[in-house]
């Protein structure tokens, strides 16, 4: 350009010579950092709901292990350590499943603390390690009075007694507990199942 010819952009010139290369920069890398940020959001939105179809989705043992190490540190951690250890545990290896849910104590959100200290209690229980078992259990349902896992605690707890060798102890807990949750047709049920087996049990002695 002929700056002669047009005396009048000369000012602008001089800017652009002097600031204007920098200005350009400073708005490109602004522009950078927008759409960083729209790609971030975009990646995190992606990466939380492929997290959440892994909770839902994996299945298999080797699924679930590598959705954890996939989606480690993400919202969906805890849920697919959770479905993990249930996996083990289901799996009867019931050692992996107390390592599991004994990891999750440490770390698990305040939402999801009750599961692990169950799933301790019942791992405990699959090993045959019924003082240590109904230990957990009793812990468990005095410290939860309003739990929605204390009939479970309550219901393992009577299952440790009797394979401790007191099977009528257990049978008078479980009575009790048909006389409390007497207007609850689903708990009535478990509570059954549970008296069937270790009348079950005892008859086998």
């Amino acid at each position: 350009m002929n700056l002669k010819k047009y005396p009048e952009l000369l000012p602008l010139v001089e800017w652009w010579e002097k600031d204007g290369l920098k200005t350009v920069s400073t708005v490109a890398v602004a522009a950078l950092c927008v759409a960083g940020w729209y790609g971030w959001k975009h990646y995190t939105a992606s990466t939380r709901a492929a997290a959440s179809a892994a909770v839902a989705n994996a299945n298999t043992t080797e699924e679930l292990e590598e959705a954890v190490s996939r989606f480690s540190g993400s919202h969906s951690e805890s849920a697919l350590k959770i479905r993990l250890a249930k996996n083990y545990y289901d799996s009867g290896r019931y050692a992996e499943a107390f390592q599991e849910y004994e990891k999750l104590s440490a770390s698990v959100p305040a939402e999801f603390a009750e599961i692990p200290a169950i799933g301790k209690a019942q791992c405990l229980e699959a090993q045959n390690k019924f003082a240590e078992a109904l230990s957990q259990f009793e812990a468990f349902a005095a410290a939860n009075q309003k739990s929605p896992f204390r009939l479970t605690a309550l219901l393992g707890a009577a299952r440790c007694v009797a394979q401790n060798g007191d099977s009528a102890k257990a049978l008078k807990a479980l009575e009790a507990l048909e006389k409390e949750f007497s207007s609850n047709e689903i708990a009535k049920a478990r509570i059954e199942a549970v008296k069937s087996a270790i009348e079950r049990f005892a008859k086998a002695k």
